[in-house]
């Protein structure tokens, strides 16, 4: 839609300068106008270039030293796990590099069979169903599965690739207030008169650290005769009491119907998404999910490495349950120290600041201080609700969490965020 209206404004609203030019030449003049803009609201995006594999400790090109790494989605530290690292080799050297194809012609090995089977027992539901990414599980998922006689009912700060995929289906769409059950109960009144009905939610919200309250949720479906679906990505392998996610830890995983999640964060970190639920519903994005249909399988070294994570998570959770005593160590030394800090018991900790200029900025002391974060701001979070977001993972110290407030509180100070 953002390059539409790009090629829309280059051939019709270009700066009067750029009209008696050529078609690239104006695109080029409308981008760059674009790009300075993001420039000049702050909101410009640089990209760090890490030097070392993912962790705990990284290097950082450009920064002498070692880094502490602090905004990763490696929850449980297993991106560099030796036993996952050789799983991907043995893989590799057993099954190859790729497969060149789509998994209906040629593309499917015994191992993404295996994988699958492992997921949908990891979870407890009859089927899954492997994609490049939970973003083409997104994308999969409504289109394939709704009609214009269902309604889709969905929170409104649900990840960029529900919206998305949401997009891309033909059923009615209501979007209830983040959070508000009341709002979602009047939705699901004035959505009964369509054939299914389903609730679409983040089980924890990437941006602010929440958590979905399931078991409302669920009661309200149960109630109104709708289906539930969970996106767990930032909830798959730590929470709950054995890592099994958001419907776990609340206790309805019998009342969730559809789980998409990822193996790019918690469990490997390296790529791949998936969808578990009914086999019949399985079976059908089979035949017609798109990112499903015209994506080349997994490649074989990360299906062996998020098959290895998985069963280092379901042999002990031994790791599962430090996550929770480290969370609660950072947030309440940053709360004690001043900050704000948004969410409740998640690893995802974001120390709101509001202004995208000092997020930003903020970030780049913290860095000189050995401490890798980064900014958020429009148009990844809402207008005046920049932040720097925290991440804790299960393989940093203690020591290692009292730096980086420590760190924080001089850089908040040096911003006068702190007194």
């Amino acid at each position: 839609m953002w390059a539409g209206n790009v090629l829309r404004a280059a051939f019709s609203g270009a700066p009067r300068g750029c009209r008696a030019q050529s078609a690239l030449t104006q695109l080029r003049c409308v981008l760059e106008a674009e790009l300075e803009g993001i420039r000049g609201a702050g909101t410009w995006k640089s990209e760090r270039v890490i030097t070392s594999r993912q962790g705990p400790h990284i290097h950082v090109d450009g920064v002498s030293g070692g880094i502490l790494n602090f905004c990763a989605n490696n929850y449980l530290g297993l991106s560099s796990h030796p036993e996952v690292i050789q799983a991907g080799l043995q893989a590799l050297k057993e099954f190859g590099a790729g497969l060149s194809s789509v998994r209906f012609i040629c593309g499917t090995q015994s191992i993404h069979k295996n994988l699958e089977a492992k997921i949908a027992d990891f979870h407890q539901r009859e089927d899954a169903i492997l994609y490049p990414s939970c973003f083409d599980a997104n994308a999969g998922l409504f289109e394939a599965l709704l009609s214009p006689e269902d309604a889709v009912l969905s929170d409104e700060l649900n990840h960029a690739s529900i919206i998305d995929g949401i997009r891309l289906c033909k059923a009615h769409k209501y979007r209830y207030r983040h959070l508000d059950m009341a709002d979602l109960e009047t939705k699901l009144q004035e959505a009964q008169k369509h054939r299914l009905r389903l609730v679409a939610t983040d089980g924890a919200f990437s941006m602010d650290g929440d958590i979905a309250p399931l078991r409302e949720i669920c009661q309200l479906a149960s109630q109104y005769g709708a289906l539930v679906f969970v996106d767990e990505c930032h909830a798959t392998g730590f929470l709950g009491p054995t890592g099994r996610g958001t419907d776990e830890l609340l206790g309805v995983r019998d009342q969730v119907t559809i789980i998409n999640s990822t193996l790019g964060k918690a469990l490997g970190g390296a790529s791949g998404g998936y969808t578990t639920g009914p086999g019949s519903l399985v079976a059908l994005l089979r035949q017609r999910a798109r990112p499903y249909l015209f994506s080349n399988s997994l490649p074989p070294a990360v299906v062996g490495c998020a098959s290895k994570a998985l069963d280092l998570l379901m042999e002990n959770n031994a790791i599962v349950q430090s996550m929770a005593a480290k969370t609660h160590r950072f947030r309440s030394k940053m709360e004690a120290a001043g900050f704000t800090i948004s969410g409740t018991n998640h690893p995802i900790c974001p120390v709101m600041l509001g202004d995208a200029r000092l997020a930003s900025s903020m970030a780049d002391d913290m860095l000189k201080r050995g401490i890798f974060v980064i900014g958020f701001s429009y148009p990844v979070v809402p207008k005046g609700k920049a932040r720097i977001r925290v991440q804790i993972s299960a393989v940093h110290s203690e020591e290692d969490i009292d730096h980086c407030v420590q760190a924080f509180v001089e850089v908040g100070r040096l911003h006068g965020v702190l007194p």
